[in-house]
């Protein structure tokens, strides 16, 4: 066996389900999910028919590169959203079809870390667990760069020693964050590219919440974008990755995407052949579908912006949380510990979210998470209004 697989931490949500299993809510009371980040609302049909009206591709094995018009409208899509010089992404050389995010963040690691120079790799704390899972079975050590209240809640690249950038070989970065909302600027990013052309390490940038934001006019810069403005087209050393899961409410067709440097994408190609991870002609067709379309999407925004609206009318006299920049998270605060109130907010009202520790590890500070609990906001309005209730109900109930 894989030596490397012993030293994978267990997943949140089988921490949570521990903590759950010896809890009986109230029977009179609907249970309502709040942990996961998966969106409830409908897929658009558009996107489900293109799927129906393209199965007679199933007849056929896809191309790892997947289908000439689906990278061409991948590269359309970048190039607008996030104002890229004409040309400057080529459709053949800059851009990786991917089954959904998780696929392609956790594979990279495999590609791009050299296990013989002592690697490591820097990750936002509190973060997606696939980027730890991706370094520890690279053979790399993960860094925990801690993403505090005092900072707005980004990493203090500041504070990183040289004797880490030195030993740096991949740069994880979350923008929006998950589970904070915070949105990395613009001339961070700038500085981050400057120090990955210095330090020779390559920055792969998860956006997949870059489509929900709080402000029309205001979409969260990206990765791409940065290099752009300094006149980097060459993509030295970036990735950006996407997804439809979050901006289409399409987790199930589990399509996204990877785009950058020409040099990377050729050998993630190279992995991916061998890795056997070609996304079906049907799904092709359909990701074609969403990525040429908007106005879905501008709804999309504006039914979680009616949620956040509503839920933070009920919970911001109560308890210490934001509006975050993006994505569909609330970070709050918790008055005790944030086990036990998750814990308690299950049992007593049958609510679940994610403990903010379960997310994050433990650093010389302590735990950044610790305290806090990850409320998505991914159910009907509806329901999240019931959701906000009972979670006041379970705040203003805690002894003094």
């Amino acid at each position: 066996m894989n030596p490397d697989l012993d030293r994978l931490q267990p997943y949140p949500f089988q921490k949570l389900a521990a903590l759950k299993a010896e809890c009986s809510p109230p029977p009179g009371l609907e249970p309502i999910l709040l942990s996961i980040g998966e969106p409830k609302q409908p897929t658009p049909h558009f996107i489900s028919e293109a799927v129906i009206a393209h199965l007679h591709g199933l007849a056929q094995y896809p191309l790892t590169r997947g289908q000439d018009a689906l990278r061409e409208a991948i590269v359309d899509w970048l190039a607008g959203r996030f104002r890229l010089p004409a040309g400057s992404l080529d459709p053949v050389r800059h851009v990786l079809p991917a089954n959904g995010t998780r696929e392609a963040l956790f594979a990279v690691a495999q590609v791009v870390v050299d296990r013989s120079r002592d690697p490591c790799v820097l990750m936002p704390n509190p973060f997606y667990q696939i980027y730890e899972g991706a370094a520890l079975l690279a053979g790399a050590e993960p860094v925990y760069l801690d993403c505090r209240e005092e900072n707005g809640y980004l990493p203090d690249f500041d504070a990183v020693p040289e004797a880490v950038w030195k030993r740096c070989q991949l740069l994880y970065l979350c923008s929006p964050g998950n589970p904070t909302g915070a949105v990395l600027p613009l001339e961070t990013l700038k500085c981050l590219i400057d120090l990955s052309r210095q330090y020779d390490f390559v920055i792969c940038s998860d956006e997949c919440y870059s489509e929900i934001y709080a402000e029309e006019g205001n979409p969260p810069p990206g990765l791409l974008q940065a290099a752009a403005e300094m006149g980097a087209t060459d993509w030295h050393n970036c990735l950006v990755f996407h997804s439809l899961s979050k901006r289409s409410n399409a987790p199930g067709l589990r399509s996204g995407f990877v785009s950058g440097d020409a040099r990377l994408i050729e050998r993630f190609h190279q992995y991916r052949t061998y890795h056997g991870c070609a996304m079906p002609p049907p799904f092709q067709a359909a990701s074609i579908a969403a990525w040429r379309d908007e106005e879905h999407v501008q709804r999309n925004r504006e039914t979680y912006r009616a949620r956040f609206d509503a839920v933070l009318e009920i919970l911001a006299p109560h308890a210490e949380l934001r509006r975050p920049e993006a994505g569909f998270y609330l970070w709050m605060k918790t008055p005790i510990d944030d086990e036990a109130f998750a814990r308690r907010l299950y049992c007593a009202h049958n609510v679940t979210v994610l403990p903010g520790s379960y997310l994050s590890r433990d650093s010389a500070q302590g735990n950044p998470g610790r305290n806090h609990v990850r409320i998505a906001l991914v159910p009907e309005l509806d329901e999240c209004i019931e959701a906000a209730g009972r979670i006041r109900d379970c705040l203003l109930s805690q002894p003094n």
